[in-house]
């Protein structure tokens, strides 16, 4: 990013503002469902409490000396951190900080009973099974009679856009989108994308997974058809290696979509299968790299990581909190060029993301200037616009 112009890092230091409310409602929301999720004994209780006068009204208190990674998070920031109001640090680590927190408190890292329970499971679960899901599943069976590049086209929309929409609507948008004077897709280099996914199947595919559940679904849906029809040889997913950001998926958030999948009916059953197979073979392997639940943006990674991107044929990163680690959780102008902001990445990467924060990059100021009369700055926290942006 040596040519890039560099832009103030976001903070939640300011009433009104999109991060300030993430701090000062969401968290404090999120930790009293987290209570009401399980039924916590009192130490988990007087914990949460604990939590919730820190994260809203106090400073950050550094990991005990006992802490399994209080060295990990010393060299993320802690020690620089510590003592000051969760506002005043960058909103991308006090974010990551409260998640590493919440399972202290709810003693996921134990010893004890309560240790390696996701506090999230159940609200996980429930989107999971619920009669929504199922209709999204059935509609795989429409798709299933579509040339094989319409339906990776779909299935890449489906991805994309996770639980906003079903498969069907997303292909017949398609056209719809391009012409609206202010479109959902606000950058679109999804051609790009295809020709780097090739026809050889011997190249590899890295996906940085975001969300569990009904978002899930759909990226292991569009691996498996990538695997299926030679688009790749083998696909790596990155996932958590704990329960972050309530919906995040990890290693049992995968296995969960599969056997949903599997024990499904139609064509749906058929992807699961696949997937299945995938993972015992080996096309298909899981990654939980402990960088993934870092505070820090990608820019940041260990050579192993970095070792792991190079190799790819593509890198496809998910979602709002992977695309801010991608590019920087700053305030870039959003005609700053996406190549420039991803120029340190190892190799090829694709973000496919829905706009659900203040960080965008890689917009014409037409498009730009588009969203804004017609929205304010609305447009950029909604999730109701999505881009498919790709960096070669």
């Amino acid at each position: 990013m040596s040519d890039t112009p560099t832009a103030p890092v976001i903070l939640g230091d300011r009433p009104g503002t999109f991060p300030h409310g993430v701090l000062a409602e969401r968290h404090p929301a999120i930790i009293r469902q987290v209570r009401e999720a399980f039924p916590y004994g009192p130490a988990q209780h007087r914990a949460l409490d604990a939590l919730l006068a820190e994260c809203t009204g106090g400073a950050v208190e550094p990991l005990p000396a006992g802490a399994h990674d209080r060295e990990r998070w010393a060299a993320w920031g802690m020690n620089s951190y510590a003592g000051r109001s969760w506002y005043d640090v960058p909103w991308l680590w006090s974010e990551s900080w409260f998640y590493r927190r919440l399972l202290d408190a709810v003693g996921y890292f134990g010893p004890g009973p309560w240790q390696g329970i996701d506090p999230f499971r159940p609200s996980k679960l429930a989107e999971l099974d619920s009669p929504a899901t199922d209709e999204e599943l059935a509609a795989l069976d429409d798709l299933a009679g579509r040339p094989a590049d319409e339906r990776a086209r779909a299935l890449l929309h489906g991805s994309l856009w996770g639980n906003r929409a079903d498969l069907g609507f997303r292909l017949s948008a398609e056209g719809a989108e391009r012409t609206a004077a202010v479109p959902a897709l606000v950058a679109d280099d999804s051609e790009r994308l295809w020709t780097l996914l090739g026809a050889s199947g011997t190249g590899t595919l890295c996906l940085v997974a975001d969300n569990a559940g009904r978002e899930l679904v759909p990226d292991l849906l569009l691996v498996a058809h990538l695997l299926a029809h030679g688009r790749i040889g083998r696909a790596v997913l990155h996932v958590k290696p704990y329960p972050y950001y309530v919906s995040d998926a990890t290693t049992a958030d995968v296995v969960d979509a599969v056997r949903r999948l599997t024990g499904a009916q139609g064509a749906a059953a058929g992807y699961g299968r696949g997937l299945w197979d995938a993972l015992s073979d080996g096309r298909l392997t899981l990654r939980a790299h402990p960088f993934s639940c870092a505070p820090l943006p990608y820019a940041e990674m260990p050579d192993d990581l970095r070792a792991d991107f190079a190799a790819a044929t593509l890198t496809v990163v998910k979602g709002d909190l992977n695309y801010r680690r991608l590019v920087g959780d700053r305030y870039w102008p959003p005609t700053t060029p996406f190549a420039g902001v991803t120029d340190y990445f190892p190799g090829p990467v694709a973000a496919l993301r829905t706009l659900k924060s203040d960080v965008v990059t890689g917009l014409t100021a037409a498009t730009e200037a588009a969203l804004d009369a017609a929205e304010g700055r609305r447009w950029r926290t909604a999730g109701t616009h999505a881009l498919i942006q790709v960096r070669t």
